[in-house]
């Protein structure tokens, strides 16, 4: 009690309660002390944009108070996107003054999410056949010949597995390619597995998870169309040309098709650009000189001036921040749905549990942690995707988000330790004093969402919310992966320079 409270503590514990409901014990959800780390959209991150969404932060936050500060751009967001934006600007305008805001707490906060995930090129060599999902943990290496046979699945389920993986039939016969093609648009992996291949709810299920850990969200919502595209298994019979992706591929499978495009780092910045985090931005507005950027420092809300403004943040906030868009134009920005993501960083007092394992990397088919791999010299990495798949990836990353909030860290903390302690247990692991440190990224708004079959009739013909949102405002552009859109950091790019050539003098 005698710690003093900032006003954005106040709108924290105001958007938990809320979140929970009247009469439910709501958890306020500080970093730990400890051995634990929670970084990311922390309670912290997400106070104030919280409270602009309810309606309830300019009752509270108080009179805005300039700062007599003027830039040539300001730039909303300093992740991937804000800083090629502002590196862009500032290479086509060299001495152009440029400030960033950002709501995190450090910029390298960004860094886990940004980064091209490496679950899909490294892959697994092992599959923890979970208690979640078949009643007791069986870690099966599926590097090994003959690894089916070793599943603690159904009898049937093996047969189909080794059918979908070894020779799998011409589920669509008499149907030409381009049929196939549609056929496969109008429906997800699980269904695919399930009503065209028939197989037995077993094999299903064990498959569901094989998208989590790069997509956000498992077979329920990845499109058979990309799973096909992917080179899941279950497609060899259908006898579709390889050399080129079908109409109907999500951008990222297009554009990884021919290989994984190098990754592009976000640009430096050298120090030419001001960076304010811990500030997040409450509202932005277009003046006959120039645009105002009010953001919340913790104590009150300041404002700045600036020549132009590139929103490079969550598009679903942007109605929040700029008065006078056209409803539709705010419809359009509503709709993208980001899909949460949590990445936990291990760092084991003794590795060798994990040696004596003897694989790299497991994917498990339905613990809360989906993903677990290990970075020598002891290092331990675990992703976790809340999406509420089955509700498709829009609704269920909204689901998910929601329940993700309103987990406590402890209870993160003890979902890791557990998962852990299942997989290197029996390897003499101790899952207390075995562990150094966890250091937990979460992510309630991590991947953009991205356009696809089957849960966007519109692809990939158009016209897209994406292209009605985005546009020139005045002296304000929006950027944000949000607005191409597409779930990869090259995307975030793509935006960003696009903004700045909208708002080029």
């Amino acid at each position: 009690m005698d710690v003093p409270m900032t006003r954005r503590d106040f709108f924290d514990g105001i958007a938990v309660s809320c979140v929970a409901g009247a009469g439910s014990a709501a958890p306020k959800l500080l970093d730990p002390p400890g051995p634990l780390t929670v970084r990311g959209d922390t309670s912290w991150a997400l106070s104030v944009p919280h409270a602009l969404r309810d309606g309830r932060f300019w009752a509270h936050a108080g009179p805005a108070v300039p700062t007599g500060e003027s830039y040539d751009l300001v730039v909303v967001g300093a992740g991937r996107g804000g800083r090629g934006a502002a590196a862009e600007w500032l290479r086509r305008h060299p001495a152009a003054s440029v400030l960033l805001l950002d709501n995190h707490e450090t910029l390298d906060q960004h860094e886990t999410l940004d980064e091209p995930g490496t679950w899909e090129t490294a892959g697994f060599d092992a599959v923890m056949c979970d208690e979640e999902s078949f009643g007791a943990d069986t870690l099966v290496s599926i590097a090994a010949p003959g690894w089916i046979d070793r599943l603690p699945i159904a009898r049937r389920a093996r047969r189909d597995l080794r059918a979908l993986h070894e020779d799998p039939p011409d589920w669509f016969p008499g149907t030409t390619a381009e049929g196939r093609l549609e056929r496969l648009a109008g429906l997800t992996y699980s269904a695919f597995l399930r009503e065209a291949c028939g197989a037995h709810p077993d094999a299903e299920r064990f498959c569901r998870t094989m998208p989590s850990a790069e997509w956000g969200y498992d077979a329920r919502a990845f499109g058979a169309i990309d799973a096909w595209g992917t080179g899941y298994p279950g497609f060899a019979g259908l006898g579709l040309s390889r050399a080129e992706p079908s109409r109907y591929n999500s951008p990222t499978v297009r554009r990884h098709w021919h290989g994984r495009p190098p990754a592009t780092a976000a640009p430096a910045l050298d120090g030419r650009a001001r960076t304010r985090t811990g500030s997040p931005v409450v509202s932005v507005s277009n003046g006959p000189a120039s645009a105002t950027v009010a953001y919340f420092d913790g104590h009150q809300v300041r404002t700045v001036e600036a020549g132009a403004v590139i929103l490079a943040c969550w598009s679903a906030v942007v109605p929040y921040l700029v008065p006078g868009l056209p409803a539709e134009r705010r419809r359009a920005l509503r709709q993208a749905a980001r899909v949460p993501l949590l990445e936990a960083t291990v760092r084991l007092r003794d590795p060798g549990a994990w040696r004596r394992l003897g694989v790299r990397s497991v994917r498990w088919t339905g613990a809360y942690w989906c993903a677990t791999a290990f970075t020598p010299p002891d290092t331990v990495r675990m992703r976790a995707t809340p999406c509420r798949s089955e509700l498709g990836p829009a609704a269920g990353s909204v689901a998910g988000r929601r329940e993700l909030l309103m987990t406590p860290y402890e209870t993160l903390e003890h979902s890791v330790r557990g998962q852990l302690a299942r997989l290197l247990g029996p390897a003499g692991f101790d899952p207390g004093g075995g562990i150094a440190a966890i250091t937990i990224h979460r992510w309630g708004h991590a991947l953009a969402p991205e356009y696809g079959r089957p849960w966007h009739a519109f692809y990939p013909d158009g016209p897209f919310p994406s292209e009605a949102a985005r546009g020139p405002f005045g002296r304000i552009a929006i950027a944000g992966s949000d607005a191409e859109p597409a779930a990869r950091g090259e995307a975030a790019l793509k935006a960003a320079l696009r903004a700045v050539e909208e708002l080029a003098p």
